[in-house]
């Protein structure tokens, strides 16, 4: 059993963790485990910056035509399907996406979850400015779309329809327990794309995907987006941010999520 992590291992409000590629089950697991401790105020805010191995993620408002193929046939192709509690429809995590999955308490925020989604919006759209890339919100949709037309509206920008030309770019699905956040954001990096086109992704039908490499015509450096949506995250949320790592939290170092 991994050790239960204290609030004094660093000296910061939003502990930021390097995970590296992690089994979906397996960082459930480290989520779950650091959202009792947090509950329990036994550590600090944390945001974990991983990515997948190939797995599509169902959830609470999936319907079974967001997954048109049978399980067995994703699976053949090397795709796990995973439920999960999130809020949300199904989406598609694979190498050379970043997730970040923050574990917060809500009361500085007021405990207001739409304020939270917001903010995680406002992240994902300030770090991708960072990178060259202009991005926005449709209005009644949650996640992050390329804007063509190269206005970035703003706190959070909103824009009425998806429109031919939108491309989806960044995901956000969240839990809260006990006023504490599981899950995130998922912002396409350098992953391959041709997954979100076997599924309906996010319950959108015609939803067009894209990744920074796509839109830039090159592979991005992905550590380099990390170190952007770190920084914006503690900016956004107005957290003084320190590095840990996963064996400073009580997880075990070699494979993060096993309890």
């Amino acid at each position: 059993m991994p050790r239960r992590a204290t609030i004094s291992i660093v000296s910061a409000d939003l502990l930021v963790v390097r995970c590296g590629l992690v089994p979906y089950e397996e960082a459930l697991v480290a989520q779950r485990w650091l959202r009792d401790a947090r509950q329990e105020g036994a550590v600090a805010d944390v945001l974990l910056l991983l990515e997948h191995p190939p797995v599509y993620t169902r959830g609470r408002r999936s319907t079974p035509e967001e997954l048109p193929m049978a399980s067995e046939w994703y699976e053949m192709q090397g795709i796990e399907v995973c439920d999960t509690d999130r809020g949300g429809r199904v989406t598609y995590h694979g190498p050379g996406q970043l997730v970040a999955y923050p574990i917060v308490d809500l009361k500085p925020y007021d405990d207001d979850v739409h304020e939270y989604v917001r903010r995680l919006e406002r992240v994902a759209i300030a770090a991708l400015t960072d990178h060259a890339i202009t991005a926005t919100t449709i209005e009644n949709l949650t996640g992050v779309w390329t804007d063509p037309s190269g206005r970035r509206a703003e706190n959070p920008p909103y824009r009425g329809e998806i429109g031919p030309s939108a491309r989806k770019i960044g995901s956000i699905g969240v839990h809260v327990s006990r006023g504490v956040t599981t899950h995130g954001l998922a912002v396409n990096v350098n992953n391959d794309l041709q997954p979100f086109e076997w599924i309906v992704p996010c319950g959108i039908e015609e939803c067009q995907v894209t990744s920074l490499s796509r839109e830039l015509g090159s592979e991005q450096d992905l550590a380099a987006f990390a170190d952007s949506v770190a920084a914006r995250f503690a900016e956004v949320y107005e957290r003084t941010a320190a590095a840990a790592s996963p064996a400073d939290l009580g997880l075990d170092s070699a494979r993060l999520g096993v309890a």
